[in-house]
Formats: structure tokens, C-alpha cells, sequence
């Protein structure tokens, strides 16, 4: 089976270095079972890739010289800045299209799948990418069915995963489907992945870009983060600046890519997870300090945001601390 990993122009080393490390594996499993290695593995690139002349080892060529393949691996980008990504990566979208219409299956791991958003191919698709890369990718790419929390989708004969390791469990999701559960399970123990993981969200850490150059809204956030314990209102925000509540909201959302009260809640639930991760707080002392009062909205929103109980999440990412 001929496997293309694609070299894109700002591809992050370390994702291309974990599909070839896997890839190779399950060759080497094969021909230590005696049989032919199961995948002919190819590197392609573009003509604004770069490092494309590191990978000395293995098959290069520019994806010009490629009329059909049988499956495309689409690395994760070392850069954010997404117009960057699609100008350099034209190319390479124009060729992709040509070979999803052969019956080409494609993958994307982590944010790779904006390369996919843009060349149009997830438009009414599920999809998933990093935990936290979710919000621009909502706001660049609409058409997509974006599944926040899922570590993998699969759609169409397109495919996406979620960050970091869980470009793992893509991978392994298609060697149970092309090598079988038996090479699978063989990959899985090998590379210490677990089979079992359900979902993303709680790896998932809200850092929002404040460098969008709107003032208005960086003092909206610099208050935000200074008073969300004691905040428990819009109008509240409203009342420290000079904008009416409806354009101040809209600015807002369009400035950062969500509304006061969704910001408000995610610095509150970060701000939860530390105490949850670092102390040894009860889940109301918690909640309290965070400016949440009614315990079952503040179990919901937790939920909402991280995919699990504080109490799950606590014995998930606690680190060792002193006795109170």
C-alpha cells in the first residue's frame, strides 16, 4: 500500500518523525512475520516546502510527480498563522482535491486539519484537531462539523485527529483497519498507547490571543481576569467601558472568538483546574473561589468544558502536594 506523508510547507518535524517511527514499525513487523512490508512509504512536497532535503533516507518527490496514491498523511504545522499556511500550501490543496476525487483516502493529524478546512474537503464533515486550536479552527472553517472533544473522525474516507498523542490513535485507528486488530494492538503496546482513550477536552488549556489589537476589548479581558471570582453579570462588564452592551459583545466575539460569559466561564474553569491540580481544596472550596455558588451549575460547566467531574479530573492531573 502506498502511504504519502506530506511535506508542507511549515510542517512540524516532530509530527512527520512520529508517522514515519510508526509506519516503519509495522513494516518491520511484517517482515519479521516473514511477509512483505505492508506500506511503501513516500515523502511529498510541495515547492514551498521546507526541509524537505532532511529526510535523505527515505523516497522524496514533489507531489507534481504524483498521479495517484493510496493514502495521504497530512502532518501537524509548526506555525499559527493560518493565511501563511494556505498561501504556501496552494498547491499542495489543488493536488489533494485531484486525489480525493481518485477514491484517495486523506488524514490529518492535529493542525493539519486546517490545511483540509481550507481546501474545502471537511465542509459538512465531522472533524476534529487540537483541544487547543478548536476555536479559531470554528471560526475559520464554519461549514465544518467541528467535534471539539474527539480525538479522532472519520468521514467520508477523510480523517482527523486531535493533538499531541492523539495522533496516535488515528494512526492506529487505520492500521486496525488496513494491517488488522492483531498489528494494532502489536503498535499500541510497542508505543505504550492507550486504546481506550474517549476524548480530548481535558488536555485541552484555554489561552486566548490577546494581541487582536482591539483596546477595547483588551481592557474587557484585563478586567475579566483580574475580577471573574466577584463578576456575576454581563452588564457588570458592560459598566466598565464606554460601549453599548450589544456592540461591545460583537467587538468581543470578534476580537477573541467568543462571547464575555463563554470567556468568563473558561478563565474561571482554568482557574478551577489549577486549584484542582495543585491543592488540596474540596470541590466547594473550589467552586467558591472561582465565583460559581450553586454546585450543580458549576459540576455542568465543569463538565462542559473538560469532559469529566472535577472529582475525575482531580485524580487525573494531580501532582503530589503537601497535606493541608
Amino acid at each position: 500500500m502506498e502511504l504519502s506523508i506530506l511535506l508542507t510547507s511549515h510542517h512540524r518535524l516532530l509530527s512527520v518523525a512520529a508517522m514515519l517511527d510508526v509506519f516503519q514499525s509495522v513494516n518491520r513487523y511484517f517482515t519479521e512475520a516473514g511477509k512483505t512490508p505492508f506500506f511503501d512509504i513516500q515523502l511529498l512536497y510541495g515547492e514551498e516546502s521546507r526541509n524537505k532535503h532532511g529526510y535523505s533516507d527515505y523516497i522524496t518527490k514533489p507531489v507534481t510527480e504524483v498521479e495517484r496514491t493510496d493514502l495521504i498523511l497530512i502532518p501537524a504545522f509548526a506555525s499559527e498563522d493560518i493565511r501563511t499556511l494556505i498561501s504556501e500550501n496552494r498547491e499542495m490543496i489543488q493536488w489533494l482535491h485531484g486525489q480525493y476525487k481518485q477514491g484517495v483516502e486523506i488524514a490529518s493529524f492535529c493542525t493539519g486539519a486546517f490545511l483540509l478546512g481550507a481546501s474545502g474537503l471537511l465542509n459538512g464533515r465531522k472533524a476534529t484537531t487540537h483541544i487547543n486550536a478548536t476555536t479559531a479552527f470554528a471560526n475559520s472553517f464554519p461549514n465544518v462539523l467541528l467535534q471539539a472533544r474527539e480525538i479522532l473522525t472519520e468521514d467520508g474516507g477523510v480523517y482527523t485527529s486531535g493533538g499531541a498523542t492523539n495522533s496516535f490513535h488515528l494512526m492506529l485507528h487505520l492500521i486496525k483497519k488496513y494491517c488488522g486488530i492483531e498489528t494494532a494492538i502489536y503498535i499500541s503496546k510497542m508505543f505504550a498507547i492507550d486504546m481506550d482513550r474517549e476524548q480530548q477536552a481535558c488536555y485541552g488549556t484555554f489561552t486566548p490571543n490577546r494581541d487582536h489589537g482591539d483596546e477595547l476589548v483588551k481592557g474587557i479581558e484585563q478586567y475579566i481576569h483580574e475580577m471573574y471570582p466577584e463578576i456575576h453579570t454581563i452588564e457588570e462588564i458592560v459598566s466598565e467601558v464606554p460601549s453599548s452592551r450589544r456592540n461591545m459583545v460583537r467587538r468581543f466575539k470578534k476580537a477573541t472568538g467568543v462571547t464575555p460569559i463563554v470567556y468568563l466561564q473558561k478563565i474561571r474553569m482554568e482557574a478551577a483546574k489549577k486549584m484542582l491540580e495543585q491543592t488540596n481544596k474540596s470541590i466547594m472550596e473550589v467552586m467558591l473561589e472561582v465565583g460559581y455558588r450553586d454546585e450543580k451549575s458549576f459540576r455542568k460547566l465543569f463538565r462542559k468544558n473538560t469532559g469529566t467531574t472535577p472529582i475525575s479530573y482531580r485524580e487525573k492531573f494531580k501532582g503530589v502536594v503537601l497535606n493541608a
